[in-house]
């Protein structure tokens, strides 16, 4: 057996007597997502004005058999990856992380920054929230403001992998292999947004980027076929996310850390 087969931080006893090298895998399933509080900066003619420590949850649908419909499976938090293996315990590869994010409303949260009378173009009346504000301390409505990226909050990424054998079945078709990487990429949300009432379900557009560290398990059922739980935590940075739909005169900005616990199937051929 070649010394580099099977190699791995682990003291197995029983070792594979495969390669994975120039293998491909494949596999889809769901994440629920946790999200540290940020600040959200709000631009445009008339204003320019930060929410700060604002606070988010995500949107995990409720599993169901109906998801097995395709033109439902992608209703729900999901995570599609498709990867190659360039040498026996390490991969590279492409993915589509579909998160939910989705401002608290109503919630209280300190403001810096000037709120004009009328602000966008055609004119948007602000009534009581005119004013120029350092750090005081309001109210956010559902009259002034909801914010979403429940369409989602997608993250378009390529990550490197390196896989150690933990544990392996004297069959050697079932093994135990902690999985651990590092990644980058676009973040391209679809923001669902209404500010002072004005605003829609926007398209999705190349917002900013982010960067996300991983560790997980995957379980090889056969040679395979896996299952797998990662947790991954993430950065990103969005610097024009689309708000009123006049996307030539309005935008939001804001920096988002946050935490993902995945599940998925997969296939490696």
């Amino acid at each position: 057996m070649p010394a580099d087969l099977g190699k791995s931080i682990f003291g197995n006893e029983v070792k594979r007597n495969f390669s994975r090298k120039g293998d491909f895998y494949f596999h889809w399933g769901y994440n629920h997502s946790w999200y540290g509080k940020s600040d959200i900066r709000f631009q445009g003619p008339g204003y320019d004005f930060t929410l700060k420590d604002v606070e988010a949850h995500d949107r995990q649908s409720k599993l169901s058999w109906d998801y097995l419909n395709p033109g439902l499976i992608s209703v729900p938090q999901y995570n599609i990856r498709f990867g190659y293996f360039f040498a026996d315990n390490w991969s590279v590869s492409v993915a589509w992380d579909h998160m939910k994010y989705v401002m608290d409303i109503p919630q209280t949260v300190a403001i810096t920054g000037t709120i004009g009378p009328n602000i966008s173009e055609p004119a948007v009346p602000t009534g009581a929230m005119a004013g120029t504000y350092n750090g005081q301390i309001i109210s956010v409505t559902p009259e002034m403001l909801t914010y979403e990226h429940t369409d989602g909050f997608n993250y378009a990424n390529i990550e490197l992998e390196r896989y150690d054998d933990i544990w392996v079945a004297p069959s050697r078709e079932t093994s135990l292999t902690l999985e651990t990487g590092i990644g980058g990429g676009m973040m391209v949300p679809r923001s669902d947004v209404r500010l002072f009432e004005q605003g829609r379900n926007n398209h999705w557009n190349v917002s900013g980027y982010g960067f996300s560290v991983k560790a997980g398990l995957k379980f090889y059922i056969t040679k395979f076929l896996y299952l797998q739980n990662t947790t991954k935590l993430g950065t990103t940075n969005l610097k024009n996310v689309h708000t009123t739909g006049r996307d030539d005169l309005d935008k939001a900005s804001q920096k988002i850390k946050y935490a993902e616990n995945l599940w998925v199937l997969g296939y490696q051929f």
